[in-house]
C-alpha cells in the first residue's frame, strides 16, 4: 500500500491530511505568536528595566547631590590643594551609605573629568569624563547611559550623571548600577514567559487537534465521497460544518445527483437506441430472409421490397436525428438568428405536406400571413414547426382540425399549434420532450416514430432564447406552444 501510494505521488513526500494541515497551521500560527511575545515583552522589560534603573539613580543623584551641597556649604569636599581632608573624609563616607543601601556606586570629577573621589572598585582613578558628557552636564542637563563611559568603569553600568558645586570648584556627580542586574531581571521574565507558553502550547495543542477534527471531519467526509463517485454514483456528503463546508457539501451533493441522473439516462438511452435499431432491423432482417427461403412468393417482393425501404428509411431518420441531437447538445451547431417572418415558415411547412393533409381529411385553420416578426435562425425554427405538423398530422383523425396562432407579447412572440384528436395522457405530459418518449398506450403515437422529434424541438427553442410547452385534454385536443423573441419589424 505504501508503494501504491508512492507510486501516485509520483516518488514525491507523502501528502498529509487535512486535519494535519489545519493542525500544522494553528500550531505554527501559535508558535510564532508566542515567540513574538516572548521578543516583545523582553524588549519591553529592557525599556521598562533602563527606565526604572534611571529613576532610581535619579534619586540616588538627588540624594547624593543635596549631601554634596550640605558639605560644599562647609568648605571644598574633594582632595585639593588647600582642601580639608577631614570633611572629605566625611562626603565619601555619606556617599558610601548610597552605595550600601541602592547598591549605587557613587563618583566624583573635578572640572576637567578626572575622578576625585569613588564609592567602588570598578572605577577608573586614571580615567576622565568624555568631553562630550561634559559639555551636556554643562548646559544643565542631567546624562544617563549605558556603557563603561570610555572604560571610565571596568563593567557595563547604568550611569547618571550631573555638574554640582563641590565648595570652592564646580564638578560632576555620577551615580551607577551595574547592568549585570538587568540580566538577572531578562533572565526571571523569561523563565516565567517559558514556562507559561509550555502550558499554552499544550492546552492550545490540544484543542488545536479537536478544533482542526471538528473543521475537517466534513472536508473528509467529501473526499471519501468523492472517492466513491468514481464508482458508485449514489455516494453522498453529509451536509455538516460551517455555512461554506455546508454549501460545498450540497454543491457536490447536487453534482453527484446530476452524474447519477446523467448515468442514468445514458443507460436508458442505450437501452432505447438498442430497442429502435432492433425493431427496423429485425424486421428487414425478416423479410430479406423470407425471400430468401422461399417463404415469400416471388410475386409479392415488390411489396415487401417496399416495406423494406422504409424500415431503412425509419433506420435512417433514426440515425440521422440522434446525430442531430449530439451535435445540438455538444455545440457544434451554432444557430445564425435574424429577422425573418415567422408565418413565411408555417406556411411553408403546411404547404409540404398538402398532400398528407387532403388525404388525412384534415382541416386547416388560423393560416394567415400577417408579418409577425422573429429573431432566430430559420432553419432552427423550421425544424421545429415541421416536426409539430408532422405529429398533429399523424394523431388528428379525419375530418379533423390543425389550428396556428401566432401573437406578439412584449418582446416574444408565441407560436400555437393545436390539433383534435385523443390528445395526452396527464402523466405523460411532463415527458413528452424527453428522449425516446413514445405515449403509446394513450394515445396511439405512431410506432414509426423514434421519440426524438420533440426533443430536437426543446434543444432548438432552448437554443434560441425561448421556451416550449405541451397542453392537452384527454379525447378533445392536443396543443403545443412555444416562443421567440421578437424581431424588428423592417
Amino acid at each position: 500500500m505504501c508503494r501504491a501510494k508512492k507510486e501516485e505521488n509520483n516518488g514525491a513526500a507523502p501528502l498529509r491530511s487535512v486535519s494535519g494541515e489545519v493542525f500544522a497551521t494553528f500550531a505554527s500560527l501559535l508558535l510564532v505568536a508566542l515567540v513574538l511575545m516572548c521578543m516583545l515583552q523582553t524588549g519591553l522589560s529592557c525599556a521598562y528595566f533602563a527606565q526604572e534603573r534611571k529613576s532610581a539613580l535619579t534619586a540616588v543623584l538627588d540624594g547624593a547631590t543635596a549631601m554634596a551641597e550640605t558639605y560644599a556649604s562647609e568648605g571644598n569636599i574633594v582632595t585639593l590643594p588647600g582642601g580639608d581632608n577631614e570633611l572629605v573624609e566625611r562626603a565619601k563616607t555619606g556617599f558610601e551609605l548610597f552605595n550600601t543601601s541602592s547598591d549605587a556606586l557613587v563618583f566624583v570629577a573635578d572640572r576637567d573629568g578626572n575622578i576625585l573621589m569613588h564609592t567602588g572598585k570598578d572605577v577608573a582613578e586614571s580615567a576622565k569624563i568624555p568631553q562630550n558628557l561634559q559639555e551636556e552636564m554643562d548646559s544643565g542637563k542631567d546624562i544617563f547611559l549605558m556603557g563603561t563611559m570610555d572604560d571610565t568603569l571596568h563593567d557595563k553600568y547604568y550611569i547618571a550623571g550631573r555638574r554640582v558645586n563641590l565648595g570652592g570648584s564646580e564638578g560632576y556627580l555620577f551615580a551607577a548600577t551595574p547592568v549585570h542586574a538587568l540580566a538577572v531581571y531578562i533572565r526571571s521574565i523569561l523563565t516565567m514567559l517559558l514556562l507559561s507558553s509550555a502550558v499554552i502550547l499544550i492546552v492550545c495543542g490540544i484543542l488545536c487537534m479537536v478544533l482542526a477534527r471538528r473543521i475537517t471531519w466534513p472536508i473528509e467526509q467529501i473526499s471519501q465521497a468523492a472517492k466513491r463517485l468514481g464508482g458508485d454514483f449514489t455516494a453522498r456528503a453529509p451536509v455538516t460544518g460551517c455555512q461554506e463546508l455546508a454549501d460545498f457539501a450540497t454543491t457536490f451533493n447536487n453534482m453527484a445527483g446530476r452524474l447519477q441522473n446523467i448515468d442514468n439516462s445514458r443507460g436508458q438511452f442505450m437501452g432505447n437506441i438498442a430497442h429502435e435499431l432492433r425493431t427496423p432491423m429485425t424486421s428487414i432482417k425478416g423479410f430479406i430472409d423470407g425471400m430468401l427461403d422461399g417463404t415469400i412468393p416471388e410475386s409479392e417482393y415488390k411489396h415487401y421490397l417496399g416495406v423494406v425501404s422504409q424500415e431503412t428509411g425509419r433506420l435512417a431518420r433514426l440515425v440521422q436525428n440522434m446525430l442531430d441531437i449530439t451535435k445540438l447538445e455538444s455545440g457544434e451547431v451554432k444557430g445564425t438568428p435574424k429577422n425573418y417572418d415567422i408565418w413565411s415558415t408555417v406556411t411553408d411547412v403546411v404547404l409540404s405536406d398538402e398532400r398528407r393533409i387532403e388525404d388525412g381529411k384534415i382541416d386547416i385553420q388560423g393560416l394567415g400571413p400577417t408579418g409577425t416578426m422573429v429573431y432566430a435562425d430559420p432553419d432552427f425554427i423550421h425544424q421545429v414547426v415541421y416536426n409539430i405538423v408532422d405529429n398533429a398530422i399523424k394523431f388528428t383523425p379525419p375530418d379533423g382540425v390543425i389550428k396556428f396562432d401566432i401573437q406578439q407579447e412584449n418582446d416574444m412572440v408565441r407560436v400555437t399549434i393545436e390539433n383534435t384528436g385523443d390528445g395526452i395522457a396527464p402523466d405523460a405530459l411532463p415527458f413528452v420532450f424527453e428522449r425516446f418518449y413514445k405515449e403509446d398506450r394513450s394515445r396511439g403515437l405512431n410506432t414509426r416514430g423514434s421519440g426524438l422529434g420533440l426533443h430536437i424541438c426543446k434543444v432548438l427553442i432552448t437554443l434560441s432564447g425561448g421556451q416550449i410547452k405541451a397542453e392537452s385534454e384527454m379525447g378533445k385536443w392536443c396543443r403545443f406552444t412555444f416562443t421567440l423573441p421578437a424581431g424588428k419589424t423592417e
